[in-house]
């Protein structure tokens, strides 16, 4: 019997897969439990009117992350430090701190999206990789300043 997945099920496939499987195993545990539908006409328009909604939604969401990414590939943001001997800087910047500078420009972007290959932890200009998503990567400009 073909059923399509309404979620991940171990060892059997991802949300919206179509597969096959043996009638029991879909009528007693995949239906019944909410887990799959039956593959039906109705079912796949259903399924595809589903996924073309998602792809809009995906690339709507694409489209505004390189547009953010444009603005903040120019930008440079400068961050007060605190310096000892030989200007060497008392700790270092974190993507949380990127991320709260970030928030109060106006750009809204998790610190978790925020790489940070090398510790920030000299004065200069350096480069953070951001990855707002899969396909929409670029580096933003940190300065630290005394």
């Amino acid at each position: 019997m073909k059923v399509i997945l309404l979620q991940d099920v171990k060892k059997q496939g991802k949300k919206d897969d179509i597969i096959n499987v043996s009638d029991g195993y879909a009528n007693n545990f995949l239906i019944k439990n909410g887990l799959a539908v039956p593959v039906t006409e109705g079912s796949k328009k259903i399924l595809n009117a589903e996924l073309e909604a998602r792809k809009k939604e995906e690339d709507a969401l694409i489209k505004k992350y390189q547009e953010m990414a444009e603005i903040l590939k120019n930008k440079e943001f400068n961050f007060q430090v605190k310096t000892g001997k030989e200007d060497r800087v008392f700790g270092n910047i974190s993507s949380k701190q990127i991320s709260e500078t970030l928030k109060k420009s106006g750009f809204s972007v998790d610190k978790k999206c925020i790489k940070i290959e090398s510790p920030i932890d000299s004065l200069g200009t350096h480069k953070v990789k951001v990855e707002l998503h899969k396909k929409v990567v670029f580096d933003l400009k940190v300065t630290l300043k005394k």
